[in-house]
């Protein structure tokens, strides 16, 4: 969670440099659902994301320094510069990409989880989605599909109270998105998004209970994004007053410190944690600044795949 909260929080101060091509959409806020989910997961496990997606691929152990290059355009990323911030991939560690589509991940998640129970892997994949893309007809016929399949896969549904602009409570006619997945015929969880511990627990029922061979789960976190929907959204839906006690009462790193065990890791240790990470963070900077960007006879590599 402090790798992630480091390296959103720098990449807001670099995308005003306007160095950076492409969107940027930024996790703080939500850091304690990928971590909380992820802790649960094997490097043979897959995961699909969303538009915004660092936090989801620094959980799943995507390389920092990799993101950070791929982000600002260059050849050493992830993907050799050519996805940028929304398309980070990196099928090592079982991340099937940042995905642009609304509602894209769950379509793309049931195929890794379909794969895993044919080849009877005991893979699990799990699948993160706003409350926006829980509106899309592909995660409803997902969640159909992976019920009728009885296939291992954890539906998450990161609510953090707005599609792009648009609020929850307007644009989502069921009020309790988990009920509505329950609808389907699989368990359905709510927890609360910002407490690392609650999330942890959710998922780890859920993702032995697929390994296990007992189908689909849906969890619905809510947490609240500190940045706007994007780098450079004027958030004129809510003001800075609201954003400013967000970050004060609902921030998932000052919950985790509040709540964690200090017979067994201090508050020392925890600074050291957070210096840490702003170090790594900063070296994949510079090293991301230094890089190379592709050279255009790599235009059209990487286009399509070769079977």
């Amino acid at each position: 969670m402090s790798r992630i909260r480091a390296f959103e929080d720098r990449l807001h101060e670099e995308n005003a440099t306007g160095d950076i091509p492409g969107f940027i959409h930024l996790y703080s806020g939500q850091e304690a659902i990928a971590v909380g989910v992820c802790e649960n997961l094997r490097d043979t496990d897959h995961i699909g994301s969303t538009h915004r997606g660092h936090g989801h691929c620094i959980a799943k152990g995507c390389d920092i320094h990799g993101m950070m290059a791929e982000i600002f355009g260059k050849e050493d990323g992830l993907c050799h510069g050519k996805g940028g911030s929304m398309h980070i991939a990196d099928l090592s560690v079982g991340m099937l990409g940042a995905n642009a589509i609304v509602g894209g991940a769950p379509s793309l998640a049931i195929g890794a989880a379909l794969s895993a129970k044919i080849l009877g892997t005991d893979g699990v994949a799990v699948s993160f989605t706003g409350d926006g893309g829980s509106n899309q007809g592909t995660t409803l016929e997902a969640m159909n599909m992976a019920v009728v399949l009885k296939l291992p896969i954890v539906f998450v549904i990161e609510n953090n109270g707005y599609g792009e602009a648009t609020g929850t409570d307007y644009a989502v006619g069921a009020p309790d998105i988990a009920a509505r997945a329950a609808a389907f015929g699989m368990p359905a969880a709510k927890v609360d998004g910002t407490d690392f511990f609650a999330v942890h627990e959710a998922a780890r029922e859920a993702v032995e209970r697929a390994r296990a061979g007992g189908g689909p789960t849906t969890i619905e976190a809510r947490a609240h994004r500190f940045y706007g929907h994007f780098e450079g959204d004027a958030q004129l839906y809510r003001t800075p007053e609201q954003v400013a006690e967000l970050r004060r009462t609902q921030d998932p790193l000052v919950i985790f410190r509040a709540k964690v065990d200090r017979r067994k890791v201090s508050v020392k240790e925890l600074d050291e944690i957070d210096e840490e990470s702003r170090a790594l963070v900063d070296e994949a900077v510079g090293r991301a600044r230094a890089a190379a960007y592709p050279p255009i006879e790599h235009l059209l590599t990487d286009v399509y795949v070769s079977y």
